[in-house]
């Protein structure tokens, strides 16, 4: 079965996103290095625009509708990442966007959207269908659907990190990837396949939101049990995109979960050797790592962080070692 996008299609939306994204660097510390036995390399998407790879997928997306599309406006679901990428993408392409958020997001998370100029409706997680009630609201409105990650455009945006990191980086032994819906695995997995076919590709999930990992094993998707929490809102998916998740079976290597703590340990972990500010669940593939989850010893790993709003409360509580 072919896969959604081609390399080609990375390297096209690379090239449109050149000078409109910001082209983040491969963070490494030698003396983190030597404390660990091996080469450890992150790709912080925290410092994109948004604090997020989101931005990527949806200004490719974007771009690409036509003058009639963007006369109506887009909409999407988003947790918060994708709502302001899609927000900020549309502000810059001259439409506006509906973001259909669930109604325990940080409150932050919220304004910033609104910040940016796009109108938010909330829903409760674990009582509705967000794609059923996206549809609806799509065509009461006319507005296109930008989702954040079952599309192609979106996919081939996101494939765009991983491109730079096969260029930025030295050779890796392995990618561990934090995984939601799926699309940046995916898309990165097509893009190391073709690239760097000896570098072995993981989802990386909290472990009461490991559908991807479940999944894989099983062969088929599953969903995640309603009623569930973790740290990590920006992943807490319901189950495996349809379209990313025969990507992810075919070419990921496996899949990884991190428990809360291990994700405030990592968070702590990237503040304290590397100075920067991740959300939890932009952590959870550099907490898999830091907990052995694969073997590591003597190899090249990389992990993406790939964002990082959060108010600055939340994270001084999250990475406070008397609440780890």
């Amino acid at each position: 079965m072919p896969h959604p996008i081609a390399l080609s299609d990375i390297r096209q939306a690379a090239d449109a996103l050149s000078g409109i994204t910001i082209r983040t660097p491969v963070l490494e510390n030698p003396d983190v290095n030597a404390e660990l036995g091996f080469r450890l390399l992150l790709k912080p998407e925290n410092m994109q625009r948004t604090g997020a790879f989101k931005f990527r997928g949806a200004y490719n997306c974007i771009r690409q509708l036509s003058v009639q599309e963007k006369a109506h406006g887009a909409i999407t679901y988003s947790s918060g990442n994708h709502a302001l990428g899609v927000a900020l993408a549309a502000r810059m392409l001259g439409t506006n966007a509906l973001i259909v958020m669930p109604s325990d997001v940080p409150r932050a998370k919220m304004a910033a959207v609104r910040d940016m100029g796009a109108a938010i409706t909330t829903f409760e997680r674990d009582s509705v269908i967000t794609d059923d009630l996206v549809a609806r609201l799509a065509k009461e409105t006319g507005r296109v659907i930008v989702p954040p990650s079952g599309e192609p455009r979106i996919l081939a945006g996101a494939g765009s990190v991983a491109l730079e990191l096969y260029e930025d980086a030295p050779p890796l032994d392995a990618l561990v990837i934090p995984c939601g819906g799926g699309g940046l695995t995916a898309a990165s997995a097509i893009t190391l396949k073709e690239l760097a076919p000896q570098c072995k590709v993981y989802s990386a999930e909290p472990e009461l939101f490991d559908d991807t990992a479940r999944s894989l094993r099983a062969g088929k998707r599953l969903a995640n049990p309603k009623g569930r929490a973790t740290i990590c809102d920006a992943i807490m998916t319901a189950m495996p995109n349809a379209l990313t998740f025969p990507v992810n079976h075919t070419l990921l290597a496996g899949g990884l979960i991190a428990n809360d703590n291990e994700v405030r340990h990592a968070m702590r972990f990237a503040f304290e050797h590397f100075k920067i500010v991740v959300e939890p669940g932009a952590a959870v593939g550099l907490a898999a790592i830091l907990q052995g989850r694969i073997n590591t010893q003597g190899k090249t790993i990389a992990t993406i962080l790939t964002g990082g709003n959060i108010d600055p409360t939340r994270f001084s509580a999250l990475i406070d070692k008397d609440n780890a």
